[in-house]
């Protein structure tokens, strides 16, 4: 069965991750992705670690299910290449510091009008603080959500992933295949398409911003700054990441009458039903310590996976804080598809997360593996965009390809 975007395609002109994980992304639903890449070294991504055998196992993840081919964007020559790749596609996304592309005559407004063109940036195209450098952990300070991750007493803690450059990919695609559906929905029968594409401006900081739930309401009616809770909350208990005998820790989230009574029966502690401290949902918030110790007590007295039995047996919200080694050796994983062996050009089948979501009653697609650099040079710069053999040869001995 036909991917929803077939015949797609989608220039990654950018590096590290928010721009191409965008394109990465349209790429799992079968766009076609041409990944644009200095002559000399290529994306940054390949040179961070964890490696095997000098082999990043990051880019391994992070390249994948693109082409790549090279392009010196700093010289007119590749600069003529690339407005003449451009021409064939619908998307292009770039991370550059704003204005870049166009100091390289690259912008939108040099380019065909039909193009999505995405453009991620730690603090976006405009504003005072526009022209700053910025990567992932910026974009998680600016936006709010450092300064509430962490216990209270304690400074802030980064998120253990790079969470904005995450989620700015996955807010950037969103909003290019709304762009798309806008130019083309008149050739579909089901709107006025424009037949223009649009310029997406999407920061680093404003995707963090963005999920912040209440904490901007509070603040404006409130005057309540949010601050860290570390893994409980101030308006629910008992709530936290609590410990087992076998050195693990368990979630249980049962700050609600029902769950709180589930949870009672699991514990084998019906006598807290009963207990003035425990009966709403506002008292066991006011009583927080006191609840989530008692939890605690019973889970250090089990494994983790006990813990789990006695919850999933009454119904009680409950997971484990799981390693990679969990996630590889668990049933619900492999019984989903979760993870899939991807051929990897360098070290062969490689697992990997898969691609997500899914559509129901299709199989998961397996990308290809992260190409390595310039591998399709000759399949885009001469099939594609037309050079000829020699022409070819010449911007190769330039260092422009």
């Amino acid at each position: 069965m036909a991917r929803p975007l077939e015949g797609l395609r989608v220039i990654d002109v950018g590096t590290r991750i928010g721009a191409p994980f965008c394109a990465g992304l349209l790429g799992e639903w079968g766009a076609e992705v041409v990944k644009v890449e200095q002559p000399r070294g290529g994306d940054f991504m390949r040179t961070i670690g964890p490696f095997v055998d000098g082999y990043s196992l990051f880019w391994a993840v992070e390249g994948r299910g693109r082409k790549s081919v090279t392009c010196d964007l700093r010289t007119p020559e590749g600069q003529d290449l690339f407005r003449r790749l451009v021409s064939t596609a619908d998307v292009v996304c770039e991370n550059f510091r704003p204005g870049t592309m166009e100091e390289w005559g690259l912008g939108p407004a040099a380019l065909d009008p039909h193009l999505v063109f995405v453009r991620i940036s730690a603090f976006g195209q405009d504003g005072p603080y526009s022209a700053r450098p910025g990567l992932d952990r910026l974009g998680v300070a600016y936006g709010g959500l450092l300064h509430l991750t962490g216990e209270a007493d304690r400074p802030p803690v980064r998120p253990g992933v790079t969470v904005a450059d995450y989620l700015t990919g996955v807010f950037a695609a969103e909003a290019a295949l709304a762009a798309l559906y806008r130019r083309d929905a008149s050739r579909t029968g089901v709107g006025s398409g424009t037949g223009t594409g649009a310029v997406i401006d999407a920061s680093l900081y404003g995707s963090v911003l963005r999920i912040l739930e209440w904490t901007i309401p509070a603040y404006d009616r409130l005057g309540t700054v949010r601050a860290r809770e570390g893994n409980r909350l101030s308006n629910s208990a008992p709530l936290d990441n609590y410990p087992t005998a076998d050195g693990n820790y368990v979630c249980v989230v049962a700050g609600g009458d029902a769950n709180f009574g589930r949870l009672c029966r699991a514990m084998g502690r019906l006598d807290l039903l009963e207990d003035p401290r425990f009966t709403t949902l506002a008292d066991r918030a006011r009583n927080g310590d006191t609840i989530n110790a008692l939890v605690a007590q019973w889970t250090s007295t089990q494994s983790a996976a006990e813990v789990e039995r006695a919850c999933v047996a009454h119904d009680v919200p409950v997971a484990t804080a799981y390693s990679a080694r969990d996630i590889a050796l668990d049933p619900h994983f492999e019984a989903r598809h979760d993870l899939v062996a991807v051929d990897d050009p360098v070290l062969g089948p490689i697992r990997q997360q898969s691609p997500y979501p899914r559509l129901v009653g299709e199989s998961t697609p397996v990308p290809s593996g992260a190409p390595s650099l310039g591998a399709h040079n000759r399949e885009v710069w001469c099939d594609l965009v037309g050079l000829s053999s020699s022409e070819f040869e010449d911007l190769r001995a330039k260092g422009i390809v």
